[in-house]
């Protein structure tokens, strides 16, 4: 036997173990297809889904002056509107940013700051978000937005293939929890971005549980140095997961342990630990994916990720270096081999805490975990804990209450593929966990919470009974130079 099969055949043993509380009677009665086999392939047409999810901003921070999809409003004056109120009381209206590069901390996207934000359903909180989570950050930040001049090849991407202009985020809240949401269609009790209180798996399991167990090829691509980078990484992953099992345990650890947190996030299935032999299978550097694409090996299903510390569009960076990237990504796959079977989707993880004007809906609960945080430490430990720095920190972030019963603000979304509807605008809501829905549906999977089982179906966007659109790719606008200084 080689090691690959071995390999492959001892993913699909722990991915059995992991689904080992899923009831086997049940999810084939909620397969898409109960007349065929789990993991059994359909839609032929495609053959490679390819998730390419950048961070923090809205669908009116970035497409919100497009004319295309609902954006922004023009008022009499020929301003931007709707306004939210300032602190005191004046109105403060969307307005141009002056440069691309974006101010640092400000605006937030944290669980409290987002909760603000919806304000019941008034959306009249985002500077308030400020004032109240982020003491001396500009108020007026979050009602900026970018245009076209500024994110030419964006703009192409939404006006060309067709773009989903009610795509939410699928929680009130920032960049962990709402990835969790997309590989495993449930935030699992997370509610901050503290890699502390992420030493959990989801009973229902994970994407990448469902396609080991069946045989379906996968990877996460991200930005790495190459195999000695990578296996370093991961061994790093493996101590900060053993000192994450301690849970508190020894009280020297806790100040070390209260900092790791986004900083220190690298890849998308590091959201949930899964085992440094795991990872380091199917894990992969951003320049193996370029190659793949423009071998035509790519597996059937991509996680691709930005540099979170570089172009991940995450402020205070530049937002032209995520664009350029970006654009990379999806010109790779277009010119690839493998095109006319591939269906991509450029989504951001969440609104980075960035003004949109519509209000997010009710959403299914995915299950029965309800929202934890560092604030529910008892006893001695939230005694110390409250005499750390970090725990002020996690008090801004983690307070306010609310469950997963809402989703967040809407962000930009465009699936981009041959059978995509050329220049198509869809308002049916999406979430995150439509691109599960998705993968299920390629591969006759069960759903693994309430959450995707009721996602709508992403193949709205897309019309395979016709002759593809874009076989041959259509050029885009390359990416824009941007105002890296204000005038």
């Amino acid at each position: 036997m080689s090691g690959t099969v071995r390999a492959a055949s001892a993913d699909r043993i722990l991915a059995r173990w992991r689904l080992r509380h899923r009831d086997a009677a049940t999810d084939r009665a909620a397969l898409p297809d109960p007349d065929r086999a789990a993991g059994s392939e359909g839609l032929p047409e495609i053959r490679h889904i390819v998730v390419l999810m950048m961070e923090n901003h809205s669908f009116d921070n970035y497409l919100g002056t497009l004319g295309h999809g609902e954006g922004l409003t023009r008022e009499a004056d020929g301003g931007w509107g709707p306004a939210n109120p300032g602190p005191d009381g004046a109105p403060i209206r969307p307005h141009h940013f002056a440069t691309t590069r974006q101010a640092s901390g400000d605006p937030t996207q944290s669980w409290h700051a987002s909760h603000i934000q919806y304000a019941d359903g008034r959306l009249d909180g985002f500077p308030r978000s400020v004032v109240e989570t982020d003491p001396g950050g500009d108020p007026t930040t979050p009602m900026g937005f970018w245009t076209e001049e500024d994110l030419p090849f964006y703009a192409s991407l939404a006006r060309t293939f067709a773009l989903a202009d009610r795509w939410h985020c699928s929680l009130l809240g920032p960049t962990f929890p709402n990835r969790r949401f997309l590989i495993s269609g449930t935030a699992h009790g997370l509610v901050d971005d503290a890699l502390i209180a992420t030493f959990d798996h989801p009973q229902t399991g994970t994407l990448f549980d469902l396609l080991d167990r069946h045989g379906i090829s996968w990877a996460n691509y991200h930005p790495v140095s190459g195999p000695g980078s990578l296996l370093g990484r991961s061994l790093r992953r493996a101590g900060h997961r053993t000192r994450r099992a301690v849970r508190l345990g020894l009280s020297s650890a806790l100040p070390s342990m209260l900092k790791m947190g986004k900083s220190d996030f690298q890849f998308t299935v590091d959201l949930y630990p899964t085992g440094v032999l795991r990872e380091l299978r199917h894990l992969r550097s951003t320049e193996r994916f370029f190659r793949d694409a423009k071998d035509g090996t790519l597996p059937a299903v991509s996680i691709v990720d930005p540099d979170f510390q570089a172009n991940s569009e995450e402020n205070p960076q530049d937002i032209r270096d995520g664009e350029q990237y970006a654009a990379s990504v999806i010109e790779a796959v277009m010119h690839g081999p493998g095109w006319p079977h591939s269906l991509l989707v450029w989504l951001y993880d969440e609104h980075g805490g960035y003004f949109d004007h519509v209000p997010p809906p009710a959403a299914v609960e995915p299950d029965d975990v309800q929202p934890r945080s560092l604030l529910a430490v008892s006893g001695r430990w939230r005694w110390l804990l409250r005499r750390l720095p970090a725990w002020r920190r996690a008090v801004m972030e983690d307070s306010g209450g609310g469950r997963y019963d809402r989703l967040g603000f809407r962000v930009p979304a465009v699936v981009v593929s041959p059978y995509a509807r050329p220049g198509y605008v869809c308002s049916t809501v999406f979430d995150h966990t439509a691109v599960l829905k998705l993968i299920e549906r390629k591969w006759n999977l069960p759903p693994l919470t309430r959450r995707d089982a009721a996602a709508a179906d992403l193949l709205e966007l897309v019309d395979l009974d016709a002759a593809p659109a874009f076989l041959d790719p259509p050029a885009l606008a390359p990416p824009g130079r941007g105002r890296s200084s204000p005038g």
